[in-house]
């Protein structure tokens, strides 16, 4: 045989290798795999610290656990949180404090446990304890040395949260002074607790406030007892320890996640979730319905401790509300009640009573905070028992 029939025998064996191989690269099977189903998105939880560690940041893994979705945590604030989820920026706020009304009461505050406020300083000061009238009184700027606490003589130096809003100081300022915003004598202001317990772990004559469930472990700092009892899960739930306050999961009615929110705020109440909470030094909030029942009590003694005049009004104690899904376009034209319209048509006034919030009474008449403010020329959010409010513009 020539060599040029041979190589053209061998190109043509070749040339039917390669086709062979691609008719089988061409050929498909049929998959058995069932199509998945994507993922629920991430419900976008913010808020404050104190939230963050003592609840969500364990229990949102738990909830990625059950594959119904995942968490995507910010922790920063109780005053970020709130008005994120106020403006669809969040799906879930965390906030040791309750609502303060305005723009806040058309949000739902769920409470999931109690936690104690601590007062903390560094861990060579020896001051073991403070009285709450002595704390009003550091607060407010009348003791500022530690030697009249019973320390050495050094400045006290004061930390507090720089927002307004945040739920930690917040809540401590309420039980002390009886309202949440009222201005306090603390040069040295932070973001977060966080931030405020890093620095107490530097400075010998700090002092601040966060809570059991962020420090409970911390040797870095020093819990301070107040009236002579140290703050724990059973001091807290027995109410002995009498600066506490409920940690809330904040949620908003017009949520386009309703489904999803509502199912992951019901796995709250889910034993799994309560043993988590007791596991960071919370007292779950169905755990101790009595402290909710003498709140009125409890801030009524402390006001009286600091001589302080003020009625106290009785908070409504919370219940778990579901998210509903967001209402229709036509819905939010349904007249409102008769005898409401009516009334709000005529130009009737309204008599504030306890309980009542800018929020409350402009959802009862079917009208706007920032309308009742303008009527009655209101230059904020206050309301005063008995003050007459005119309930529409005519």
């Amino acid at each position: 045989m020539s060599s040029r029939i041979s190589r053209l025998l061998i190109v043509a064996l070749l040339t039917a290798s390669a086709a062979t191989g691609a008719l089988a690269a061409g050929k498909t099977t049929k998959s058995t795999k069932k199509p998945t189903t994507p993922p629920p998105p991430a419900l976008v939880w913010r808020g404050d610290y104190a939230t963050a560690r003592g609840v969500v940041e364990d229990v949102s893994k738990a909830w990625e656990k059950t594959g119904k979705g995942r968490i995507d945590m910010q922790p920063f604030n109780t005053a970020s949180g709130l008005d994120a989820v106020a403006h669809g920026l969040a799906d879930v706020a965390g906030s040791a404090r309750n609502s303060a009304g305005g723009s806040e009461s058309d949000l739902v505050f769920t409470p999931v446990a109690f936690d104690a406020l601590v007062m903390i300083t560094h861990p060579s000061n020896s001051v073991p304890n403070l009285t709450v009238k002595q704390l009003h009184d550091i607060y407010f700027g009348k003791i500022t040395n530690w030697r009249d606490v019973g320390g050495k003589d050094a400045p006290i130096n004061l930390y507090a949260v720089a927002s307004p809003g945040d739920g930690v100081e917040y809540s401590l300022r309420r039980l002390i002074f009886g309202r949440g915003n009222q201005p306090v004598a603390a040069p040295r202001l932070y973001v977060n607790t966080a931030k405020l317990e890093e620095a107490v772990t530097l400075d010998p004559n700090a002092l601040g406030v966060t809570t059991l469930s962020g420090v409970a472990s911390n040797s870095k700092v020093k819990m301070v007892s107040v009236d002579g009892v140290r703050p724990s899960v059973s001091t807290v739930t027995d109410g002995s320890y009498v600066l506490y306050t409920p940690l809330y999961l904040v949620t908003n009615k017009e949520s386009p996640k309703a489904a999803q929110v509502t199912a992951f705020m019901e796995f709250l109440h889910t034993d799994q979730v309560r043993a988590l909470a007791r596991s960071h030094q919370l007292v779950p909030y169905s755990d101790a319905p009595q402290l909710a029942a003498n709140d009125k009590a409890r801030r009524e003694k402390l006001l009286a401790e600091n001589n302080i005049k003020m009625d106290v009004v009785a908070d409504p104690i919370p219940v778990a509300t579901p998210v509903t899904a967001p209402t229709a376009p036509a819905a939010a034209d349904a007249p409102v009640a008769a005898t409401e319209k009516s009334a709000a048509a005529a130009g009737q006034t309204h008599t504030v009573s306890k309980g009542d919030t800018l929020g409350t009474i402009a959802k009862k008449y079917s009208v706007t905070v920032a309308q009742l403010k303008d009527w009655n020329h209101l230059s904020n959010d206050n309301v005063k028992l008995g003050q007459v409010l005119q309930v529409s513009g005519n």
